[in-house]
């Protein structure tokens, strides 16, 4: 007899999960809240981050924080309307940096990420057409000569997992001084991270991967799940209830909407992010450009097919917050210093990014109801961990090993 299963969430984790369910000959429905997708999966800056192994729950973050803050030209956001969120996460944060917790988590992610690009690889060749991933690496660079000592010295220290740091050639600094008129006084160039050729083309492309497996999509609300004879079922706003073997909630930073019902402590909260892009794609910037960081004003530009993306800020908030205008003047205005093409017609976007005080995310199975399973909570790595993830639920639904072990992501690490 087909099995069923259910992915709630559209963004790059849900619809991972759904293809390879579909792949294992599973019948599976996708729904989807938004069409156009706007989460965080298709507005942040499209680079697969398998270098960047330490989680941001660290000692190291958390000295930062004052000399980060948006009020002192920084790109972290603390607004005062959301002290009630940000704060208690701030606590949990603290906890989770502690020199114990950090190296276990760091390990669970070094683990995840050492396949995050073959997982790439393998759900690229499932679509159509030309390549979604390119494999070129990334830039970082500064403009001043103590950030691209200190900067330098830093990342040529870290341990990058499968990818690795080296300075910029000649060659390369002449095409980022042409790009970029405003002085640059030194970058490297990671080798081994990636990025997508084009967010709109990638979320179409997967859509049709699914559709032609045989999966269906469907754009609706999921208002609750309702548990019967120990098995969830997913109520829809319209008054429709749906039963299936699996059910996946894969809903980003409003998870924990659907899980805290059943008993699940989900200390999640939207790590909200800001970009600018233009309409259409840039004159003299070649498509074969790979994304640039510049990390004196913790933003990074990534040239897509469709157009140029300057991405930056984090601002722990509320889903229902409204968003900060002020966050996209301070773009423009970066935009501007560094001689960029973003022009006012350039559209802007707000997304949250879902993240747990320890930025790992959350993968496994429920002990709520034996046919839910959840991945979310990927924090900066959504777009890096997510045909991963698809993977780890696809094995775990079935009861194959998975290719990582997914026993760090437990939401059961909340609750003592």
């Amino acid at each position: 007899m087909t099995q069923h299963a259910i992915i709630i969430g559209g963004g790059i984790v849900g619809i991972s999960c759904a293809i390879r369910l579909q792949e294992k000959g599973i019948s599976t429905l996708l729904i989807e809240r938004e069409n156009p997708l706007r989460g965080a999966s298709w507005g942040n800056a499209g680079h697969v981050a398998v270098e960047q192994i330490d989680p941001l729950a660290s000692m190291a973050t958390l000295k930062s924080f004052p000399r980060r803050l948006f009020w002192r030209g920084g790109a972290l956001g603390l607004p005062w309307r959301d002290i009630g969120r940000w704060l208690p996460f701030s606590l949990r944060l603290l906890n989770a940096a502690r020199p114990s917790r950090f190296a276990a988590g760091r390990a669970a992610l070094k683990a995840m990420l050492k396949e995050a690009m073959p997982a790439w690889q393998r759900i690229d060749a499932l679509c159509a057409g030309q390549s979604r991933l390119i494999e070129d690496g990334h830039f970082i660079a500064w403009e001043s000569e103590a950030s691209a000592l200190a900067g330098r010295r830093a990342w040529m220290a870290a341990d990058c997992g499968t990818a690795r740091f080296r300075d910029a050639t000649a060659r390369e600094l002449a095409l980022l001084e042409a790009l970029f008129p405003h002085p640059i006084i030194g970058a490297i160039r990671c080798e081994g991270s990636g990025r997508i050729a084009d967010p709109t083309r990638l979320a179409q492309d997967l859509r049709d991967a699914l559709l032609a497996a045989g999966g269906r999509i469907e754009q609706a609300e999921v208002g609750a799940l309702p548990t019967r004879d120990g098995k969830a079922q997913v109520q829809l706003a319209d008054g429709r209830t749906l039963d299936a073997d699996h059910i996946i909630v894969a809903t980003g930073a409003a998870s924990d909407a659907l899980l805290r019902p059943l008993g699940h402590k989900v200390p999640i909260i939207a790590e909200r992010g800001y970009h600018l892009q233009t309409p259409n794609p840039p004159e003299g910037w070649p498509m074969d450009m790979p994304p640039v960081v510049f990390e004196d004003r913790s933003m990074i530009v990534t040239r897509f097919e469709s157009g140029l993306r300057a991405a930056s800020f984090v601002e722990f908030s509320s889903l229902s917050s409204p968003p900060d205008p002020r966050k996209w003047q301070r773009l423009r205005a970066h935009a501007a210093a560094l001689g960029l093409p973003i022009e006012a017609n350039a559209q802007p976007w707000i997304g949250a990014r879902p993240t747990l005080p320890d930025y790992l995310p959350a993968i496994g199975r429920s002990d709520r109801a034996e046919n839910l399973l959840y991945a979310f909570g990927h924090q900066h790595l959504g777009l890096t961990l997510g045909p991963l993830t698809g993977e780890i639920i696809a094995a775990l639904a079935t009861g194959a090993p998975p290719p990582v072990d997914a026993t760090p992501f437990s939401l059961r690490r909340f609750e003592g």
